[in-house]
């Protein structure tokens, strides 16, 4: 007997991420996408400020992605990699080497973020526990940090209601102190000066634990979801001199990030600090399908090879990893990447950018402004027993004026797509002063 009174009364998709009853009252609905612009519902168009989830940088809708997905579904639909392979797994797996920083030239395929980062700490024990390290089992986090929902993201990330309901989670797990400082770092432009010195926070666990016993640290090199902090200059280097001096390896959770976000491959090589593991995922399909990649250290990859005492070296993967719509759709994201020279406009396009967000200061309930690449944080006052509500509210008002943004607590969080246009950029900065001045 079919339950469900009418196929959208909202009840029976428990939306992830959202205030569902909330929603049900006044939804946001999406029926077409293309370029810059989402349809709304009542056939409104609506500029996609946030590249849907930090994921679609070539824009909707973009042809050479749509063809790729279009002949792959009609020549291989399927295809399993445990013991089998795909040509073309390959050939991605050869680009991504090449995306990366030199050494970085091993790729795992995932489905997302969250089991990258999984997979991630697994092969950072896997390594440890070949080679003999066996006392290594440690995983670090940081403070406000976000890595996924998986069990293994939620342990080593730092968003409280991202943890409080799940139980002990992994064990042997420890946090390093977050970076946001609006006393000394209020509207800084790209990284603020102060806080290089936070890093050293890894030296006090390390003392307090016994470095011998930490088996890697994880950070995303700018931290999105947490309401986009940008890491203080020298955070970086130094976190990996620490690792260093210590055996410690380190994993840059680069699933915002990479692919173009920073106006650069990866923020590996913006900053010039090279990890020992990149956790990837988003950008890689342009979010037409849900596909992850972890990039690790020839290093890392030999010691499995090596000290393989079975013929699989790791055991660990996906039904779903790299499957090849996926594959073609990254491939083709890469190649759209490549021929619109998106990541050098995403390079130019930030001046610009720094100039639109910067604007706002002096409105209203406008505590701070960041920037980096096409990336912004407006952290907005929370209302006094209300936090979140003010963010809320100017999440819906954007809606109604024709703007996708994305909200964490009272942090507007800006990622377009790569191809927005300097009118556009104008478009939506001038969209949101007049929000904000209306914003209770």
């Amino acid at each position: 007997m079919n339950r469900v009174a009418t196929p959208n009364d909202f009840s029976s998709f428990w939306m992830p991420f959202t205030a569902n009853r909330d929603f049900a009252k006044d939804p946001r609905l999406i029926t077409a996408a293309n370029g810059m612009y989402y349809t709304s519902h009542d056939g409104r168009q609506v500029m996609d400020a946030t590249a849907g989830l930090w994921c679609v940088n070539a824009g909707h809708n973009d042809p050479l992605i749509v063809e790729a997905v279009q002949r792959q579904i009609a020549t291989l639909d399927y295809a399993p990699h445990f013991n089998f392979a795909t040509p073309q797994a390959f050939e991605l797996a050869a680009q991504l080497a090449n995306l990366f920083p030199t050494g970085l030239d091993h790729v795992f395929f995932t489905n997302s973020g969250s089991e990258s980062v999984d997979t991630a700490l697994k092969i950072a024990l896997h390594y440890h526990r070949v080679r003999g390290d066996v006392a290594r089992t440690r995983l670090i986090g940081r403070e406000r940090g976000y890595h996924g929902t998986g069990f293994g993201g939620i342990s080593v990330g730092g968003i409280v209601n991202n943890r409080k309901h799940f139980g002990t989670m992994l064990t042997g797990v420890d946090h390093m102190r977050h970076t946001h400082d609006l006393a000394r770092n209020a509207f800084s432009r790209g990284c603020p000066e102060h806080g290089a010195e936070l890093a050293d926070d890894l030296i006090r666990i390390a003392e307090l634990h016994d470095p011998s016993t930490i088996a890697a640290v994880i950070v995303e090199p700018m931290a999105g979801s947490t309401g986009v902090l940008m890491p203080p200059v020298g955070y970086l280097k130094r976190l990996r001199e620490i690792c260093d001096r210590y055996g410690i390896l380190l994993i840059f959770d680069e699933v915002i990030t990479a692919y173009g976000r920073l106006g650069t491959a990866s923020a590996a090589e913006y900053f010039n600090v090279k990890p020992d593991i990149i956790t990837t995922a988003k950008g890689l399909t342009n979010g037409v399908i849900p596909m992850g990649a972890v990039i690790v250290d020839e290093t890392i990859y030999k010691s499995a090879m090596e000290h393989a005492t079975v013929p699989i070296e790791l055991f660990h993967g996906y039904t779903y990893s790299a499957h090849p719509m996926a594959v073609a759709a990254a491939l083709a994201t890469l190649k759209s990447y490549r021929q619109n020279d998106m990541f050098a406009r995403v390079a130019t396009l930030s001046p610009l950018w720094e100039e639109a967000v910067h604007s706002l200061k002096g409105l209203p309930n406008v505590i701070d402004l960041r920037n980096l690449g096409l990336v912004a944080g407006i952290e907005l006052s929370p209302r006094p027993g209300a936090p979140g509500a003010r963010g809320a509210e100017a999440m819906k008002l954007a809606w109604e004026k024709g703007l996708m943004i994305r909200v964490t607590g009272d942090i507007i969080a800006l990622s377009p797509p790569f191809i927005i246009t300097e009118d556009e950029i104008h478009t939506l900065f001038g969209k949101l002063a007049d929000i904000l001045r209306n914003l209770a």
